[in-house]
């Protein structure tokens, strides 16, 4: 039988709890400063019962990553089955979506592009992030007029490389001192616009 069907167990509330300190103290003090005491002590719990969800503060990090990356997932079909804006509009949605997002979780998702390479779970959920953003802006960009196929100016192909183009401005937005999340975001949407309209098809 299942375990659960309502609220969540005192576990699955214990391991929020873990992963909420964890993403305050990476915003307060970075990953390298934070420590597994400091994670157990913020989540109310004891270094021993932390080590029963985590192994390691690294571990932590690749479970925050993962539910940031679950989070901002579950997002993406409101791009796909929006078909009542159009291509143009429900990209511009899109991006705004993003945006949001690295303003909510920056801290996480510059996290996840650093460690990306080293901590093979952390790569994994966000290259899995990125390219089922690709699969969805894909298909506006289908809708938009873009040819499919599997070659460079196809729309899997643009959708592939204009989704690292948007996360890697987003990334550096982020890193910024000043805000300047809403001109990439801003930008982001004049390149998307662009690559649309050029496929866009003349009135008769």
């Amino acid at each position: 039988m299942g375990r659960r069907s309502g609220a969540p167990s005192k576990g699955d509330q214990r391991e929020q709890a873990l992963l909420d300190t964890a993403e305050t103290l990476l915003e307060r003090i970075g990953l390298e400063k934070m420590t597994v005491d400091a994670i157990a002590k913020g989540a109310g719990i004891s270094r021993g019962s932390l080590y029963f969800y985590f192994g390691s503060k690294q571990e932590v990090l690749a479970a925050l990553v993962d539910r940031t990356m679950a989070a901002i997932r579950a997002e993406a079909p409101n791009t796909a089955e929006d078909l009542a804006s159009s291509p143009l509009d429900a990209m511009e949605k899109a991006v705004g979506r993003v945006e949001k997002a690295w303003r909510e979780h920056g801290t996480v998702m510059r996290a996840a592009v650093d460690y990306a390479a080293v901590h093979p779970a952390i790569g994994r959920s966000w290259n899995e992030t990125v390219g089922f953003f690709a699969e969805t802006m894909t298909g506006l960009l289908l809708r938009a007029g873009v040819p499919d196929g599997h070659g460079p100016a196809d729309a899997p192909a643009l959708a592939r490389a204009l989704c690292w183009m948007t996360e890697r401005s987003f990334y550096q937005a982020s890193c910024a001192a000043g805000d300047e999340l809403a001109q990439a975001a801003a930008t982001s949407m004049e390149i998307w616009r662009h690559i649309m309209t050029a496929s866009t098809p003349p009135a008769n």
